[in-house]
Formats: C-alpha cells, sequence, structure tokens
C-alpha cells in the first residue's frame, strides 16, 4: 500500500495497483479511518459479576472441576438447583481461559520450506526413489536416481528389488566418488522417505562433509527436480507399461539415462543438454548457435518482426523454494528461478558407468539379486 501511496499520484492509481497484484478496493479502504464501533451493550438478562463468581466458583469446587458444563448443569437440576443455563457456564469459563478441547491433541511441528540456491554444478544434488511395475501384480523395482539440481544432470542411478539404505549409501559414497566432491562443497536434498532419514545415509554424508536437507512432510514441490526427472522417464513414448524382469528394466534405464544427460534438449537449461551444462561446454554452444541466427537474420531480416533473435541463455542460479517478496507472496508459492551464468569447463572424463555386484568387480556387501547401476555420462 505505501508503494501505491508513494507511485500514484505519478503514475495513476489504476495502473499501479495492476502492475503489483493489489486490489484497487484494498488501496481506497486503507485511506478511510478506522470505524470506531461502540462497545457492545450488557444485555438485560446478563448475570450480575457476583452470581457470575458464584457459578464460577462452584464449577471450582473438587466434584465438578472435572466435569464438563452439560454434566454440572444435568447434576444441578437433579439437585433442584438452577444457576444458569449451560451456555452461561461456559461463558462464565470462557472469560477465565478455562476452556479448551479436554482430549490430547497431536501438535505438529513447523517445518520450515526448506531453500537451497545453486549456482554451479555439484553444488546441490536432489535424490528419489520411484516404483517401477514389474511383470505381475503387487511386484515392483525401485529406480534411485542422483540429480544434480544446477545441471539436471543425472550423476547416478540404481535398479534394485527392494527400497534400502544400504543401497542408497552405495550409490551416493559411488557419485561422490566419480564426480570428486570435496568435503564441505555439496548439499544432498530429498525427501523423508525411509532410505532418505535412514542413520546410515546420515552416518556417510556426514562422513563425506556432505550437507543433508530434507523436504517438508508431505510436499512434493520441495523436490521439485527429482520429480520432474521422474516425470521425463515414464512419459517417453518407449516407456513400457511393465517390465519383464529386473534385467528388463536395467537395460531400459540403461538406455534412457545417457539419453537424458547427452542428447536431451532441457527447457529449463535453456534447450542445452544436462552434459552441456554440468560440464561448461553450453556457453561454447550458445555463441555458436548465436552464429546461426545472425546469418539467418542477415539473409532473411523481415522474416524477424522483433529484430535479430538470440539463444536462450545459459542457466545461472536455480532455487528450490526461493525467497518471496511481500508482492509476489500471493502468487504460487514454490516457483523455480532460473538465470544465465558461464560455469566454468571440467573435463568429463572417460568413465561411463559403474557396476555394483557385476563380475570381475567383487561387492561382498551385495548379493546377486541386489546388483545395481551408477552412471555418469
Amino acid at each position: 500500500m505505501r508503494t501505491v501511496t508513494e507511485l500514484g499520484p505519478r503514475l495513476g492509481i489504476a495502473p499501479t495497483c495492476a502492475a503489483l497484484e493489489v486490489a484497487r478496493a484494498s488501496y481506497y479502504r486503507e485511506l478511510k479511518p478506522p470505524i470506531e464501533r461502540p462497545p457492545r451493550p450488557t444485555p438485560a438478562r446478563a448475570l450480575p459479576a457476583e452470581e457470575r463468581q458464584a457459578v464460577l466458583d462452584l464449577l471450582h469446587e473438587p466434584r465438578f472441576v472435572d466435569l464438563a458444563p452439560a454434566e454440572v448443569y444435568a447434576t444441578l437440576l437433579d439437585q433442584d438447583r438452577y444457576l444458569c443455563s449451560e451456555r452461561t457456564l461456559y461463558r462464565v469459563l470462557a472469560e477465565h481461559a478455562e476452556v479448551r478441547e479436554r482430549r490430547d491433541q497431536l501438535r505438529h511441528p513447523h517445518y520450515a520450506a526448506p531453500q537451497l540456491l545453486a549456482t554451479r554444478p555439484n553444488e546441490v544434488w536432489s535424490w528419489d526413489i520411484t516404483k517401477l511395475l514389474g511383470p505381475s501384480k503387487w511386484t515392483y523395482y525401485y529406480l534411485y536416481v542422483l540429480l544434480d539440481v544446477f545441471s539436471r544432470y543425472v550423476v547416478g542411478w540404481l535398479l534394485a528389488e527392494q527400497e534400502s539404505a544400504r543401497l542408497a549409501e552405495q550409490l551416493i559414497a559411488a557419485s561422490c566418488d566419480r564426480q570428486e566432491i570435496a568435503p564441505g562443497r555439496l548439499t544432498v536434498h530429498s525427501d523423508r522417505g525411509p532410505a532418505m532419514i535412514s542413520k546410515p545415509v546420515a552416518l556417510l554424508l556426514a562422513d563425506l562433509g556432505v550437507t543433508k536437507s530434507h523436504s517438508r512432510p508431505h510436499v512434493a514441490n520441495d523436490n521439485p527436480f527429482s520429480e520432474s526427472q521422474f516425470k521425463t522417464l515414464k512419459y517417453r513414448p518407449d516407456f513400457p507399461e511393465r517390465f519383464g524382469s529386473l534385467e528388463h528394466g536395467r537395460a531400459h534405464c540403461g538406455d534412457f539415462f545417457p539419453w537424458y544427460n547427452t542428447e536431451h534438449h532441457h527447457v529449463g537449461l535453456g534447450l542445452f543438454t544436462p552434459h552441456d551444462v554440468h560440464y561448461g561446454l553450453a556457453e561454447a554452444k550458445r555463441a555458436q548457435r548465436a552464429r546461426v541466427l545472425a546469418e539467418a537474420f542477415a539473409r532473411n531480416p523481415e522474416r524477424f518482426p522483433h529484430g535479430r533473435p538470440v539463444p536462450k541463455a545459459v542457466p545461472t542460479a536455480v532455487w528450490i523454494n526461493p525467497p518471496v517478496t511481500d508482492v509476489e507472496r500471493s502468487r504460487a508459492e514454490n516457483t523455480l528461478t532460473q538465470e544465465s551464468r558461464e560455469v566454468a569447463i571440467v573435463d568429463p572424463g572417460a568413465t561411463v558407468e559403474v557396476v555394483f555386484g557385476a563380475e570381475g568387480s567383487p561387492s561382498p556387501n551385495l548379493t546377486p539379486e541386489e546388483h545395481c547401476m551408477a552412471v555418469a555420462q
């Protein structure tokens, strides 16, 4: 309202309110002085102060102190006494703050929304587990996916027959080792699933010097990037209705994640691939796109009524639950902010795939049924 008051006389009240998404009626209502309402008169039938005190003293007697007003009212009637109505008993107790819900109510603690900012690769990771339908009813395979929030690059994945904290621990450890994560440089965000809040995973992250972050209970929007990645996986035209076996699921994921990392042009990344952004190749490709668009504009400028086209920018900052201003507070929460910046070029290395428990790569802690994969393209 203060902004409207300052800018309204110069820019106009209606345009200023429209720009700030403030109703004009609310602005004009603020200008009016508050209406002083006269105090409510005491009803003629109200009990005088001495009688109300007598009622309160009666309710404080040991025989009535633990009874509901309805019980007190009925008991007094059975004893040929009438002091006031049942509703007045409640009013007298409410005046002295002696009325509350008698049952013990579970009060949920307040969970603050996690606010995480990623301005470079390997600063914030998001991970989650989703179910893939197995060959028959009530059979599932569990897909674990570790995702870099800044670049959307899948740094590791795993498919197993059960949800296990031990498997999650091995996946996170292998992914951190492959990405050469230094202590104190990474935050891993997840929801509050059993594997995510397990003690083995928490101890591993502490040993690696990785900060852990969790979503609020029952708030899916606190982990939007993992949820969006799962949607991309399951909405692909070649995604099967069911997987015939664990090997079938691993083969499908083995084809999908390299495509997602190196070929999928992500809208949230300015139509660059996760690999381009993760390893600092996006700026060079953006310059090459700019040359192509400039040549097209030079050949046929009349086809571009808005002037020379420019390619979409490279992301510079990605938020999970960005801070909101007073003006934005009325809008939908958990919006995502993506801007543009240059990221350092990193050698992607030659390692393509890591297999736990496969032949030639012993893993004594895993059974043959718990084979899992972690891919970094």
